[in-house]
Parts: C-alpha cells; structure tokens; sequence
C-alpha cells in the first residue's frame, strides 16, 4: 500500500464496520495539500453522498477558534490575561468554592483570564465523572438549555460553587464559555459579530457560524451516537453503533439568541483548514495578519505546572500534553500514546471532530466525523497514518 493511501484505508474500514457513517479529513504540509479524501456517506440509512462542504457540528473545536479572539482582544489592549472576571462581570463577585467534603470556602483569589483560557477556573462540566458539582450544572442546565442567551447562561453560572480554588488545578469545562462573555463584555458587541469581524472574514470562513439557515441544512451529516455530552465521557466501553440521535435542545439550528464558546459552532472541513493553518504563523491566506509573532510564540507554550499534571478529562488522560492558550500541546513525547512531535497543538470535539498543529513538520490535519461519545480511536488512527506517510 502507497503510505499516502493509508488514512483512505483508515477511514474506508471504520466505515464499512459501520462504526461512522462518514468521515471527511484534510492533511497539509507547507501550505500545501498532501492527503484529502472522505468515506461514507452523510446519512448512513438513506446512503445520501457526502454534500459538497459538508455542515458539521464541531463541539468544542469551538473553543480554540473563540479563544484565538480572545488573543486578538488582548493584542488590541482590550483585555489581558491578568483581568479579573467579577470586573468584567458583576455577577460573578460572589463565586465561593465547594470542597469535596461539602464545604463552603471563599475564594483565595479571583478567577483570572488566563485561568478561563487555560481550564483552571474552578468551573467545570455536566458530564465529568467523579466531580462534585456536575449535579449543580446538570440541575441548572448549564449545557442543555441551547435556548437561552450566552449571558443568561452566564447568569445561572454565575449562582453555582466552583470546584476548586482558582489556578490550583486544571479541569476541562465551560471556561471557554466565559471568556466568550468576556469578549462581549470588552467590547459591547455580540460573540457572533466579534467571530465573523476578527477571524470568519479575514480567513475566508464562509459556511462557520452558530446557525444553519433552512436553506442549507441539506448539507448538514446526520448525527450518530450513544447519548448526548451529559453523559460523556463514558466509563463503560459499549459497541459502538450507528444510532442516530437529535442534540437541536443542545445545539438549536437556526436560533440567533444561540451563542456559546465552549461548543455551538457549525463548520465545513474546507473553513477548518483555513484556521488550523493560520494557526502555523498567524496569517491568513491572503497575508493579513490574524495574530502576531509574539503571540503565536506565547500561545503555543505550556502554561500548566508540573503538579496539576498530567490533564485529564474523567478516564481519558492526554498523555504528554500540557495546555497553551487554544488548547492541548505536546511537551513530552516520550509519553505520547500516538505519532506525535514536541509542539504540536490542537484540540477536538465530542462528535468525533479533530485537529492538530505540528509547527515543527509545517502540518496541519482536520479530521471530521460526526458521532457524539465514540469509544473508537479515530482521530488517532488517522493522525497517526498522517504521521507515517512523513519520509
């Protein structure tokens, strides 16, 4: 087998298990297109073909495209990391911690933007195993109510304990949803416009955004799955079939109200490419420049110490990686678990959508599929056939 037809053989075989349904993936090396392809269909009963850019629910590859605008907030004096969120929000002056044992505990100091850009907030998430507050989350809907807007969502937030002292531990949760508010709040104007204006436009992000007119739904893939985020991420390992499921509650299609920045965004393979790459030196393709040298430098490394190591998220240990300012990057690859390179970056989402950004190959790769909750290793299977066909 030709070593660039590896990822195709990836993908062909997890469809034809009917594991996924379709998978759709994209690797560039230097700016330039070294494997494409796709597998599958967009709706696995009707065997409807992949639609011309496929509309995917992209989850938590959401977070790295908000917090890059937070980044150009920062670069504009906007914000900075050493902001305080009750300054920028009132109504979070009142956060208290709750231990382990039931206890209520004053903040020893206040949450930070750098501890919202880096997961070490004291908040949390409905479906992580083992934490003490989900059940506040889960009453109060911090994740399921699509319905409501981003600062109502912020005022339930606001009313539920954090989980730990803020920058004493990291845990992944709806941090990123905060520093969305936050951007609001800086600038006076909504998520969606910031998006569309700072980094949608100047990459040429045409078919991204937090709705899916009427118009173009046909070209969205049916979603598949075991349940819904609530229950992720899975402590039982159970057949992975295709069932299709709704998650519009979580992710509504076409409500404007509907903005978030942990999860919410609708994205093509062709639109992901376009910002994994510009996340190499910062660039659009057009030479504008997104962000700065510096910055990029900055957000690449590794902010989370030595005893809050190594990340977690439930049962899934991401083995190497430590946390720049978008998401995970490899600082020990002699504790990676697949083909990797020390800097490489990314992060991905709960339906089976992922990235990576290895500055030192000049690679970037999109990986997208859409089944919530997978017990498989795509994402690595075809990261790692990435990796291999490098000579």
């Amino acid at each position: 087998m030709n070593r660039q037809d590896q990822m195709q053989a990836v993908a062909d075989s997890y469809v034809q298990g009917k594991k996924f349904a379709g998978i759709q993936w994209q690797v560039q090396v230097a700016g330039e297109t070294v494997n494409t392809g796709s597998a599958g269909f967009a709706d696995a009963e009707t065997q409807k073909p992949i639609p011309d850019k496929a509309l995917y629910r992209i989850f938590s590859m959401t977070k790295p495209v908000v917090s890059v605008l937070a980044l150009k907030l920062i670069e504009q004096g906007k914000l900075r990391l050493y902001d305080l969120l009750p300054q920028l929000d009132p109504r979070f002056a009142k956060l208290r911690v709750l231990t382990p044992q039931g206890q209520i505990q004053p903040l020893q100091r206040p949450v930070t933007v750098e501890d919202l850009l880096t997961h070490r907030g004291g908040f949390s998430y409905e479906f992580i195993p083992g934490c003490h507050v989900s059940a506040y989350y889960r009453e109060a809907e911090i994740l399921a109510d699509g319905q409501r807007s981003l600062s109502d969502m912020m005022g339930a937030l606001a009313e539920l304990p954090l989980a730990f002292q803020p920058g004493s531990s990291w845990r992944y949760s709806v941090c990123t949803d905060v520093v969305a508010h936050v951007c609001e709040c800086v600038t006076g104007r909504s998520l969606a416009d910031l998006l569309q204006e700072y980094i949608f436009a100047p990459l040429g992000m045409k078919d991204t955004g937090f709705t899916v007119p009427e118009g173009q739904q046909e070209r969205l893939m049916s979603m598949y799955g075991v349940g819904d985020l609530l229950s992720l991420p899975s402590l039982d390992i159970t057949p992975q079939e295709l069932v299709p499921i709704n998650v519009e509650q979580m992710c509504p299609l076409n409500n404007p109200q509907f903005q978030r920045g942990g999860l919410g965004l609708y994205s093509t393979l062709e639109d992901y490419v376009l910002f994994a790459n510009m996340l190499l030196d910062g660039k659009a393709q057009t030479g504008e420049v997104i962000l700065s040298r510096k910055m990029m430098q900055m957000l690449r490394a590794n902010r989370i110490p030595p005893e809050q190591m190594p990340l977690a998220i439930g049962p899934n240990v991401l083995a190497g990686y430590g946390w720049g300012l978008v998401g995970r990057v490899m600082i020990d690859p002699g504790q990676a678990k697949s083909l990797s390179d020390g800097g490489e970056f990314g992060w991905a989402g709960a339906a089976s959508t992922y990235f990576w950004v290895d500055p030192g190959e000049q690679m970037t790769g999109v990986v997208m599929a859409q089944y919530m909750g997978a017990t498989l290793p795509l994402t690595d299977d075809m990261r790692v056939a990435a990796y291999q066909a490098l000579i």
